[in-house]
């Protein structure tokens, strides 16, 4: 595996320095020559070993000689009176030795030094390694944790745009559902008002107008829950968008993450793109450690399950709830139907029984009519006859004298009178009794025709009007709003 950094310098401590005074001192060589300067020497040429020239005088020239160099201060050599001598042999071949020495020394400590700089170097490259492989193998974990918590939060945004999707198809069919409910609560509401038109005894609070009543209350019921379920629905589907909000911005952010954890699991010590960037590991820009991480996208799950599980069961509900309320409302509009079958044909049967009254009604007064007119001309036949018997009377009561006999003649003449006297009255009392019978045929006559005209319109009203519009009811298929 390449690496991310060559091997590291090592700093290591030098060895101690070669001692200030490593040569013997040598002995100090007095001057044979007054004339030779007297002035220390400069602070270069200070040695342990150099002779500690403590007796030279400066000569009568010495004042002359102020504000030169030493160089330009001492005479000649070619001048000088006897060879000047610093140092002995002995300290000659003792400097030697110590330099040989300190060499040694020198070699010896740098020989070490670079041994141990080269073991460090490499126990080092090989701890560096190490460290790289890993924190490699770390990142390399890293990607496969945000892997496993990607696959996981696609796997549940991809359930909730499911359940959304499906929730809200629900919702439209339940508004489809609460919309076609208007035209049968309309519907009923014009047959009651139709109703409200029928005349006379037909203004009855039978049974089709408490169905119709009821059926009204039945479709207010279900569009009510259906409002209720419908807002239930809504704030459902808020409810999980905002759900699905968070678990799609947890995994955009963890597609970032993993782009560029990915990226730094592929870095290699021979990748481009690499570079200083000194301060950065003081740089602190976390927020969360591996256990709080993992915690929040769990959360981030468990609050997408909850809601889909109550986005579930309320879409359960929706579907159950159109499953009731269109078979109650089917339910109550067959009641409906049946009570205005049974209804139309009461008054059907009613209104026939009428027309054979009216019938029977309208043959009697005929034939009351015709007996009326028997008996007029009954009683017209007795008035010549009985004008006879009075004309007898009367013309025998102007008999003379003795001849007023109450003879047979005369009695029978009076009992035929008194007869014919009798059929007429009676025959008038015939004839009044038939009139007034006439004055109740031709009342009932009225009446049955009234009722008989209410009848047609009671039929009208509910087989034309109420039971046409009724044959408009929408199918199951569209109360359930998939239409």
């Amino acid at each position: 595996m390449e690496l991310l950094s060559s091997p590291l310098p090592t700093l290591y401590t030098h060895p101690g320095s070669t001692p200030a005074k490593f040569l013997p001192p040598i002995s100090t060589a007095p001057s044979s020559k007054n004339g030779f300067p007297s002035s220390p020497l400069p602070q270069s040429l200070s040695h342990p070993w150099v002779p500690r020239a403590t007796n030279l005088t400066i000569g009568p020239s010495s004042k002359s000689s102020q504000g030169l160099t030493p160089s330009e201060a001492l005479p000649p050599i070619s001048s000088r009176a006897a060879p000047f001598t610093r140092y002995t042999p002995s300290d000659w071949h003792r400097s030697n030795l110590t330099n040989s020495k300190a060499s040694e020394t020198s070699r010896r400590n740098a020989e070490l030094l670079t041994a141990d700089t080269s073991r460090l170097i490499q126990d080092k490259y090989q701890e560096t390694r190490k460290t790289q492989v890993k924190t490699t193998k770390k990142l390399g974990e890293r990607v496969n944790d945000i892997k496993f918590w990607k696959s996981q939060l696609r796997q549940e945004l991809d359930k909730m745009i499911g359940e959304n999707n499906a929730l809200t198809d629900v919702t439209k069919r339940l508004e489809r559902a609460l919309a076609k409910t208007e035209a049968p609560l309309q519907v009923t509401q014009e047959c009651l008002l139709h109703r409200e038109k029928r005349v006379g005894i037909d203004l009855v609070c039978d049974d089709v107008e408490k169905q119709l009543l009821v059926e009204a209350d039945v479709i207010r019921s279900c569009q009510e829950r259906m409002r209720r379920y419908l807002d239930q629905a809504e704030a459902r589907l808020t409810s999980n968008r905002m759900a699905q909000h968070e678990v799609e911005r947890d995994l955009a952010n963890k597609q970032v993450a993993h782009c560029i954890d990915d990226q730094c699991h592929q870095l290699r010590n021979t990748s481009d793109g690499i570079s200083y960037y000194q301060g950065v590991e003081r740089v602190d820009a976390t927020i969360s450690v591996p256990e709080s991480w993992a915690k929040f996208t769990d959360k981030n799950i468990l609050r997408s399950q909850s809601e889909r599980a109550a986005s579930a069961q309320l879409r359960d509900n929706i579907e159950n709830l159109l499953v009731v309320t269109a078979n109650e409302m089917r339910r109550q509009f067959s009641c409906v139907n049946v009570a205005f079958t049974h209804r139309i044909a009461e008054t059907a049967e009613a209104k026939r029984r009428i027309q054979d009254h009216l019938g029977k009604t309208l043959q009697e007064i005929f034939q009351l009519k015709r007996t009326i007119e028997a008996i007029r001309k009954a009683i017209r036949d007795k008035g010549r006859p009985l004008k006879v018997a009075q004309t007898r009377l009367d013309k025998r009561t102007r008999r003379p004298s003795m001849e007023l006999c109450r003879d047979t003649a005369h009695l029978r003449l009076v009992s035929e009178v008194c007869e014919m006297e009798e059929t007429l009255q009676s025959l008038q009392q015939r004839l009044g009794d038939a009139e007034d019978t006439l004055q109740r045929l031709v009342h009932a006559k009225s009446v049955l025709e009234h009722d008989l005209a209410v009848k047609a319109n009671s039929l009208f009203i509910d087989q034309e009007k109420c039971m046409g519009m009724r044959k408009a009811f929408p199918s199951t298929v569209r109360l359930l709003g998939y239409v």
